[in-house]
């Protein structure tokens, strides 16, 4: 059996000849930035390594119907690679130990939906923000008992989030360790809140959005916005890319692309679900398979 660091190696290898083509394009991080025609940074061609989770709805997965990676992060880089002249090479890595690897340097930068936060800047560069975020509590469609988190501090309540999330953070402070139940995955923890087998979570609209978007008849958001923080992508201190994104971001905003992707992922016309994205494939890191998944065994 496959071990899932070789798995993940393997993986990875094949989107980086694919990106390229089988050559051998000098990292972003060693190239000169120069200025193209159009007065944004040109990157002369050269790759750019992207961590994604391929797991995070709507940022980034594996459709399961066609094998394509689709999400916001990638309609975003693919086209900010289109603006600056660089190649985006997608790396799936785990959710958990994502930023510290992007503080180590293994990634030229992260995406993921990350939440800019006071903690993690000191160990990472972050770019200017690219959505404002509002934390939410999301409960089944069919519970009238919790209508804010004030019902979740008063009544005993499980509440369901993903580890090493700002989520969980807030609900720990909030509610107390006791009432949180944190999940390696963040489909788990909402699959819980729809199977009852947790009775809320505490979730960032812009997911949220999209999971009301796809399962209309199970769950809904409830409340107030409980924070106000920005999410954005994340680089090694100190990196020059980080001046280079922010002007593809700005330039994006400016020319209306940026709201034009935004609408798409972020409303609840985003209809795409964790049933539809591929997690039981040879091809995807071993840690997202669900539980029982065994693709050897699979024609």
């Amino acid at each position: 059996m496959k071990t899932k660091k070789s798995l993940l190696l393997m993986f990875a290898l094949a989107l980086v000849a694919a990106a390229c083509g089988g050559g051998s394009a000098t990292p972003c991080d060693e190239v000169d930035i120069t200025t193209g025609e159009n007065g944004l940074p040109d990157l002369d061609g050269c790759e750019f390594t992207f961590a994604v989770e391929n797991a995070y709805l709507p940022f980034n997965y594996i459709d399961a119907a066609d094998g394509e990676a689709k999400g916001w992060d990638y309609d975003v880089f693919n086209h900010m690679g289109e603006l600056m002249n660089f190649v985006p090479v997608y790396v799936p890595a785990a959710w958990d130990g994502m930023i510290q690897a992007v503080a180590d340097g293994q990634f030229m930068v992260a995406g993921d939906g990350i939440t800019i936060t006071a903690e993690r800047d000191e160990i990472i560069d972050f770019s200017d923000g690219y959505i404002n975020l509002a934390q939410r509590v999301l409960v089944a469609a069919g519970n009238t008992d919790i209508t804010s988190i004030d019902d979740l501090k008063n009544g005993d309540y499980t509440v369901a989030t993903q580890k090493g999330t700002t989520n969980y953070e807030f609900a720990v402070s909030e509610l107390g360790e006791d009432k949180v139940k944190a999940f390696d995955d963040f489909n788990f923890a909402i699959q819980a809140v729809i199977s009852g087998d947790a009775d809320a979570s505490i979730i960032d609209e812009t997911a949220g959005l999209g999971y009301m978007g796809a399962n209309k008849d199970q769950v809904k958001l409830v409340g107030g916005d409980l924070t106000s923080e920005q999410l954005g992508f994340a680089f090694p201190n100190g990196s020059a890319l980080v001046d280079v994104v922010n002007q593809g971001l700005a330039a994006m905003k400016d020319s209306g692309k940026l709201a034009e992707i935004n609408a798409k992922f972020f409303s609840p016309d985003f209809s795409v679900t964790y049933d539809d994205i591929a997690e039981c494939d040879e091809d995807i890191p071993v840690e997202y398979y669900p539980e029982g998944c065994d693709p050897g065994s699979e024609e």
